[in-house]
């Protein structure tokens, strides 16, 4: 049975004798984090960081919990280092969720080695000023067209993450070993960007990650589906690659962004 949004938001959620109090929540990141793909009302989007932060409000009285998204897509890693780190020391929540270095690892010729180094620096300056950081791998492109080519760079930075993780004693969103993310349903239309089911089950995830018991197994199976044909297939990839990949390829050559005059959506910590 699918996760859906309605048991994301309404059922409550029991709390773990490994859960810590959480009373505010800073989300920092890309389009990932802002929730691409996952949408929501007056052309905003929802995503996994705005339904965990549902999930750990169920835990407090009413408007004690605080909440802020400074996610914006497009943004490069050390965009998000200069832009929203510095915010998210300022507003020091008890949790910073912070996911990025996945737009730096698509582009040709990027190393994630050296990719790692500056996302732990950004890492090393978090863990001082706020009281937990949450870091997240990347996923496992296997099945991605185009992406499944990255597979290898990928999992090369995932491993940094996991080591970093280590070295600050950070709780990890390991969303390489999350299998039901790697089924085609759980990814929008564009193929880069989770769909909301996807977004709901890494919110379930990451609650787990930080001690809580949720209400769904992120990783339960998907119901059964038809296979598809050739014909189905090969008609579904071309519609992609005219509508997706040709636009992104060709913001690329221009040097532009698909975040270009886009903000936060929560700038401030603020009850849900």
């Amino acid at each position: 049975m699918a996760v859906t949004t309605e048991t994301t938001t309404t059922t409550t959620t029991t709390i773990s004798s490994t859960f810590r109090p959480i009373g505010s929540y800073a989300a920092i990141g890309d389009s990932f984090t802002e929730g691409v793909g996952d949408p929501g009302p007056g052309g905003s989007f929802v995503g996994w960081a705005d339904r965990l932060a549902v999930l750990l409000s169920d835990q407090h009285p009413e408007d004690s919990f605080r909440y802020a998204n400074l996610a914006v897509r497009g943004r490069l890693l050390d965009q998000i280092v200069d832009e929203q780190v510095p915010r998210a020391k300022e507003l020091a929540p008890d949790l910073v969720s912070f996911c990025a270095g996945g737009n730096d690892i698509i582009r040709p010729g990027s190393d994630p080695d050296a990719v790692a180094e500056r996302f732990e620096a950004a890492v090393a300056d978090l863990v001082g000023s706020v009281g937990r950081v949450m870091i997240t791998t990347g996923f496992d492109t296997r099945g991605v067209p185009v992406l499944k080519h990255l597979r290898g760079k990928v999992a090369t930075y995932s491993a940094h993450v996991r080591a970093i993780a280590d070295r600050y004693d950070c709780p990890v969103l390991d969303l390489w070993s999350l299998k039901s993310v790697q089924d085609r349903r759980a990814w929008d239309d564009d193929r880069l960007h989770l769909s909301p089911e996807g977004h709901t089950r890494v919110a379930l995830r990451a609650a787990q990650v930080l001690g809580l018991d949720v209400p769904a197994d992120p990783d339960q199976p998907w119901p059964p589906q038809q296979p598809r044909g050739s014909a189905e297939v090969t008609r579904d990839n071309i519609h992609w690659a005219r509508e997706h990949l040709v636009p992104w390829i060709g913001r690329r050559l221009r040097g532009e962004s698909s975040g270009d005059h886009v903000e936060a959506k929560r700038p401030d910590l603020l009850p849900l």
